[in-house]
């Protein structure tokens, strides 16, 4: 058996393992620079616990099977003390398997299903019960939406959101006419937009990730059943806006717990500080990607509370902490991570904020 050396160097090693191809791919070049940001900022503090951040970008897209691979081989090879992840629940649930046995933490920072209880995981993203349940009660509330239907790429996050999402749709008076799991990479909507036309909802709520909720909300919008029926979008932000484009993202909504439009002083300061450091080309900044600034400012915060980087008093501090990144003061209770959210419609290539939900 290998066992490595924590800490050797005196650096504290951290794997970001960033989606960087396949259809989550979009999301690689914010999440990478808002990493690197957060390290740069984390360093110049001082590090964590006196131990300055060394960080190794590890592409988190592919094959599942391939990614657990470079996983192992970078935990093994690459001595890594603390793995960071922006990707998609199926690849979390293959490597905290990795994670477990090599017993290191692992920080998970996008959206997802909820419930990751794993001894070692610390997911930190929004969950459907803050994010979609509000917007769900405000569209039958305000838009008087009764008939909903579900589509969303065929692994863990939108099987699971989804069950969720019905019980919220029922807790209105509403119900589901049609539900559908599209394989990742799927490009051909087709068929998709012919049983949704068919069933005529008040609402499309869209679980599709990336590249693919791009090409399916362009077609969408081209096909003209954006004049007719509302969007409801789970991981969506400013750079699949982007792709989809103004034409093709009418009555599209979206909640989350990031826009660059929130108008705070912890947002503008997190902009300012990104744009100086990347320039005026730098990667758009979207929810999605900016999540993995907050998993390092959680680090920092769950660091100092615990005094240590042993993994048993980390994971104990982590339970119950209150960090402070570009989306304001985040409070983790027994696990479960509650920030301000906002609910906000697409706007041509921005999205336009209506109310914090």
């Amino acid at each position: 058996m290998y066992f490595r050396r924590r800490g050797a160097s005196g650096k504290l090693r951290i794997g970001g393992f960033i989606c960087c191809s396949g259809s989550p791919g979009i999301w690689g070049p914010c999440a990478t620079s808002s990493a690197q940001l957060a390290v740069a900022e984390i360093n110049k503090r001082g590090g964590i616990l006196g131990r300055e951040i060394e960080m190794s970008i590890y592409d988190a897209g592919g094959p599942t099977e391939e990614v657990v691979e470079r996983a192992e081989q970078a935990i093994a090879f690459d001595e890594l003390d603390l793995v960071v992840g922006l990707h998609t629940s199926a690849v979390r649930v293959a490597l905290r398997h990795v994670i477990t046995r090599h017993r290191i933490p692992y920080i998970y920072t996008p959206v997802y299903e909820g419930g990751e209880r794993t001894p070692g995981v610390m997911a930190i993203g929004e969950t459907p019960r803050w994010q979609s349940r509000p917007s769900i009660h405000w569209l039958a509330q305000e838009k008087k939406a009764t008939r909903w239907y579900l589509i969303g790429s065929d692994y863990v996050w939108p099987w699971q959101s989804h069950r969720a999402v019905k019980r919220y749709i029922k807790e209105t008076g509403g119900h589901v006419v049609g539900e559908e799991f599209v394989p990742l990479g799927e490009d051909n909507h087709e068929p998709h937009l012919a049983r949704i036309c068919a069933a005529k909802p008040d609402v499309v709520l869209i679980s599709l990730i990336g590249t693919d909720s791009i090409t399916f909300n362009r077609s969408f919008g081209e096909c003209g059943l954006g004049a007719t029926s509302l969007r409801l979008a789970g991981a969506m932000d400013e750079t699949v806006l982007l792709g989809i484009g103004a034409d093709n993202s009418e009555n599209m909504f979206c909640a989350s717990g990031y826009f660059p439009a929130v108008g705070s002083r912890a947002n503008d300061d997190f902009q300012s500080r990104y744009s100086a450091m990347f320039g005026p080309n730098a990667p758009p900044i979207g929810s999605l990607g900016q999540s993995s600034y907050e998993g390092l400012r959680f680090l920092e915060a769950v660091a100092a509370k615990a005094g240590t980087l042993a993994m048993g008093p980390m994971l104990a501090a982590a339970r119950n902490v209150v960090y402070s990144g570009a989306r304001g003061p985040v409070t983790v209770r027994d696990g479960h991570a509650r920030m301000p959210m906002y609910l906000a419609e697409a706007d041509g290539l921005d999205f336009k904020l209506i109310k914090p939900i």
